[in-house]
């Protein structure tokens, strides 16, 4: 009896140990077996008042997206698929503060132009805006968090860009 226990707790602590590292991933379901290879053209940087390499630190951050996300290779050459665009906007502003109050936040919102390009189904081409904000203290100085800021935004826009590309599941 004393065996068949230890046997019992034995196989729960590993399937306990098991299940805990054990995930479900839903990536590539709905990227077409002929579609091998993507490209990201360097983005432009029509914001006039964004940091100048604005439109290359996205393409990077979509390059790394697509690369994590799917089994697609990064192709230079006659690409399956290609991604284009710009910076169309970077605006900061104050969050609404009731009359005869000070501001106590600041927002940055970010938007970006793409353009699809499926040179194997030209059907599948698209071009869209993409936009998202991230408020920030209005007392800290937006050079020491403009990075940070950024970086976040162009997380989310990168996973709206390849949601709306290869989500289609």
């Amino acid at each position: 009896m004393r065996l068949l226990i230890r046997t019992l707790q034995l196989a729960f602590l590993i399937w306990i140990s098991t299940a805990a590292t054990c995930s479900v991933k839903m990536v590539n379901t709905s990227i077409p077996p002929n579609i091998k290879t993507f490209y990201v053209k360097p983005f432009g940087n029509n914001a006039y008042n964004a940091p100048p390499d604005i439109g290359n630190t996205f393409s990077e951050q979509l390059k790394d997206q697509i690369r994590r996300q799917s089994r697609l290779s990064f192709s230079d050459v006659n690409p399956d698929v290609e991604f284009e665009g710009n910076v169309q906007s970077y605006n900061i502003t104050s969050v609404a503060p009731n009359p005869n109050e000070s501001t106590q936040f600041s927002r940055l919102r970010i938007t970006i132009k793409v353009d699809y390009i499926d040179n194997t189904d030209e059907e599948n081409n698209w071009e869209q805006s993409f936009s998202f904000e991230q408020d920030y203290d209005a007392t800290v100085n937006l050079v020491d968090v403009q990075d940070q800021l950024i970086g976040d935004i162009f997380d989310q826009l990168t996973t709206d860009v390849f949601n709306k590309t290869f989500g289609k599941w």
